[in-house]
């Protein structure tokens, strides 16, 4: 056999295909992970090359001729000198055991066991992704599975496997389809990393919900009952100073990033750009050079966790980013940072850039505007993933502060000079200054202990002082949430008065859009994929804005900081964000511009009949007029009648009179379109679509089991309010096209009255894939928070 000499040495059984371990380590800790060097290619379905399982500290135990790779439980702890104490918590809870290997030989305290079963797993467990995206039923296929041994490696401190599996099943879904050459066989790459855990010299930092830093967690049982039993250290590199004493000094070992050489110019540079950004913010901590970008060497091993490493990953259609890696979970020290771009991503900005200011006249030079904001953007993309592997989580209220992190998921600025629009402050040029402090706390040395802690909290006020926010994931992404600054793909301080901007960005697009958004020769029926992020420019934009209604302004106060704790927003504030809002419901908001409609002939030959990224019909083939306005409206309403946000507005009218309930939305709301005038020709479908609409998000929110009772008492009342007036009106009205819209509409209404749960209502069309401007998306990985995706 050929051996392997490393952290664990193994030998390869050349005729028998098999690797064999030898454990000459027991009883001693290391880290275990596995990880998916080469990928399926599909984001629906979420495996990437480049993947990254969760870490798992592990030893090896033997009990006779078995050997046990257990995983002791350390979220539950003792730290304690008392074996006893400490005793007791490993007994009260479960540990894992990952594998059972049976000894085949021993000899000076060493055992040699056959791994191959437990590398040929199907370990990152990919059929289970093919199967909860409901895309087949797949198992693994030993037959053809085997050692993949070109990165089949071993070095002092970590022992690297890597196997080419393959899995088989039926009834493979679209996604898969898409991506596989044979849907029936999906072969893909696995990897396994065994690694030597880092020493006892690195000091674990406390967690602070004010400093913009993801955490481990864990139960100290030995904690006095005074204290808190929960424990949180935030997640960092280690880093020291050369000269310690120093305001500034060079680091022992800098923290090096390398590039994939795989992504091509000009990219590969802005990205390497986009990533050194945090330099400035090492430098703000004290540090000089302490963090570089390079390119991958091309004997180094992407995979191996000595490389902090920004990946480019191709996927059949664009999705997230992200950026996470391995943590040691005993302490939350950040061992290899780990950052996957989708090379998709570009296309799209370059895309929105197109429908802004994008000009093809034959035989001459397009706008250089277009490539110099994509390249903005992935610069800011870069920096953005490579922050969550330096511990930082997303900053959704960095716009509070003018743009103050590259944590928020930003939208492009659009300014208007002249009448036209412009490109210039798309994306931001540098790391941002809430991000400097949020290194600053992670990073920057003190003396000692007790230096440590007052500085730190020195850190924490000066951020206060400076009136920077800091609000996360569970404060912008859900739905209801109520937060009127944290939001994601937004702009400016007030969202209200940035709708109104944004409004008129995406009228000068519509009013300039023409055939010169697409290049001479190509399918006019692809100006629809260049019409879809201007039409729908606002999308974000009226996300954020309805969280004003019913809207709470809150930090993550801490008892004596000083900051705002929880106040609802103004009556004035909320009153102005009903009135946007429903401006982005009025007929001529939605209408698209005859010009744009005649110059979108169905798919071509050899083009997709429905691409995922442009507007769902129901004319069939022919673009549908009506279609995008119905997906607009819906979106809008979709937010304003949201249950929670209901719900908030009549507790805090019931709070203080003078807010505005939910009953005032309603009516402004019935008042801006049942009530209002009726309009004729294409704007008078528009109009009769969104009331539609309208009564439809009624009587779904006053069957919703979910809302609250008052809610839902409200949108019956006025429902029934509404069937009195239509009933007050159908007899007279003359023009049948208004007059159908009544009586259908009072269908509806006594349909729901008869059986409220399960009325048969046409299902409104969805608006395009969007973020990541797509697809809505919960990315556990790309929080920051840990190690898992998704």
């Amino acid at each position: 056999m050929t051996p392997y000499p490393g952290y664990f040495t193994f030998y390869w059984d050349y005729k028998k295909g098999k690797i064999w371990l030898e454990i000459d380590k027991f009883d001693t800790e290391f880290l275990y992970y596995a990880s998916l060097p080469a990928g399926i290619g599909s984001n629906d379905i979420g495996l990437d090359r480049g993947r990254m399982g969760p870490s798992h500290v592990v030893k090896f135990q033997r009990t006779g001729p078995k050997v046990l790779l257990v995983e002791p439980n350390y979220d539950y702890r003792a730290l304690s000198t008392d074996a006893a104490e400490r005793e007791a918590v490993e007994q009260s809870f479960a540990q894992s055991v990952h594998w059972g290997f049976e000894v085949a030989a021993e000899e000076g305290g060493k055992v040699l066991v056959d791994a191959s079963p437990f590398l040929l797993q199907d370990a990152v467990q990919a059929a289970l992704a093919i199967s909860q995206t409901k895309q087949g039923n797949y198992k693994l296929d030993p037959a053809r599975s085997a050692f993949y041994l070109p990165r089949t490696k071993n070095f002092p401190q970590n022992t690297e496997f890597e196997v080419t599996l393959t899995l088989t099943g039926d009834t493979p879904g679209n996604y898969l389809r898409d991506v596989v050459p044979s849907a029936n066989a999906v072969t893909m790459r696995q990897h396994h990393s065994f690694v030597q855990l880092p020493d006892n010299k690195y000091t674990p930092r406390e967690f602070d919900p004010r400093s913009g830093l993801g955490y481990i967690q864990y139960m100290d049982f030995a904690t006095p009952v005074s204290e808190p039993i929960v424990k949180r250290f935030i997640r960092r590199h280690r880093l020291q100073k050369k000269d310690p004493q120093a305001a500034v000094s060079e680091a022992v070992e800098p923290i090096i990033y390398y590039m994939d050489p795989g992504a091509p110019e000009p990219i590969r540079s802005a990205l390497m750009e986009g990533a050194s950004w945090w330099n400035q913010a090492f430098e703000a901590a004290g540090y000089k050079n302490a963090f570089q970008v390079k390119l991958l060497p091309s004997d180094a091993d992407p995979m191996d966790i000595r490389y902090n490493y920004i990946q480019w990953v191709h996927r059949s259609t664009r999705g997230w980013s992200y950026g996470g890696g391995i943590t040691d979970p005993r302490t939350g020290e950040i061992i290899k940072g780990k950052v996957t771009l989708g090379s998709l991503r570009i296309r799209q900005d370059f895309l929105i850039a197109q429908g802004l200011v994008g000009s093809y006249e034959e035989g001459k030079e397009v706008s250089k505007e277009m490539m110099e904001m994509a390249l903005a953007r992935i610069r800011q993309l870069a920096a953005h993933e490579v922050g969550h592997t330096l511990g930082l989580p997303h900053n959704y209220a960095s716009n509070y502060n003018n743009r103050a992190s590259v944590m928020d998921y930003p939208h492009p600025v659009v300014n208007i000079k002249n009448g036209q629009l412009d490109l210039a402050d798309a994306y931001t040029k540098e790391i941002g200054d809430w991000d400097k402090l949020a290194i600053t706390y992670a990073y920057r040395t003190f003396p000692d202990a007790s230096s440590e802690k007052q500085g730190l909290q020195a850190i924490i006020k000066e951020g206060i002082s400076k009136d920077m926010l800091f609000l996360t994931d569970q404060d912008g992404r859900p739905e209801g949430s109520a937060h009127p600054i944290t939001h994601l793909w937004d702009n400016g301080k007030n969202a209200v008065e940035e709708l109104k901007h944004v409004m008129d960005v995406r009228s000068i697009a519509l009013k300039n859009f023409s055939e010169k958004k697409i290049p001479v020769g190509a399918p006019m029926a692809t100006l629809e994929e260049v019409l879809v992020p201007m039409y729908m420019f606002h999308r974000y934009q009226v996300e954020a804005a309805s969280k004003t209604l019913g809207g709470i302004f809150y930090t993550y106060a801490a008892r004596g900081d000083g900051q705002r704790i929880c106040d609802p927003l103004p009556a004035k504030e909320q009153l102005a964000a009903l009135t946007a809002l429903l401006a982005t419901l009025k007929p001529e908001a939605l209408a698209l511009p005859p010009s744009i409609i005649r110059l979108i002939p169905p798919r071509p030959f050899g083009y997709d009949e429905n691409p995922r990224e442009t507007f769902k019909d129901r004319t069939g083939l022919t673009f549908d007029p009506l279609g995008p306005p119905e997906a607009a409206a819906n979106m809008t309403l979709n937010f304003m009648l949201q249950h929670e946000r209901a719900a908030r507005l009549n507790t805090n009218q019931a709070l203080d009179a003078d807010m505005p309930g939910f009953t005032t939305v309603v009516d402004r709301l019935m008042a801006e379109t049942w009530k209002a005038a009726p309009e004729k020709g294409y704007k008078g479908e528009i109009k009769r679509l969104t009331e539609k609409l309208t009564l439809q998000h009624l009587t779904k929110l006053a069957s919703n089991k979910q809302a609250a009772s008052q809610v839902r008492a409200i949108a019956s009342l006025k429902v029934n309010e509404l069937k009195a007036w239509l009933e007050s009106r159908i007899t007279g009205e003359k023009d049948t096209a208004q007059k159908a819209h009544y009586f259908f509409a009072l269908a509806q209404i006594r349909e729901f009255e008869n059986n409220p749960t399960d009325l048969n209502q046409t299902m409104p069309l969805p608006v395009p894939d969007g973020a990541p401007i797509g697809m809505p998306a919960y990315n556990y990985f790309e929080m920051g928070c840990e190690e898992t995706c998704r």
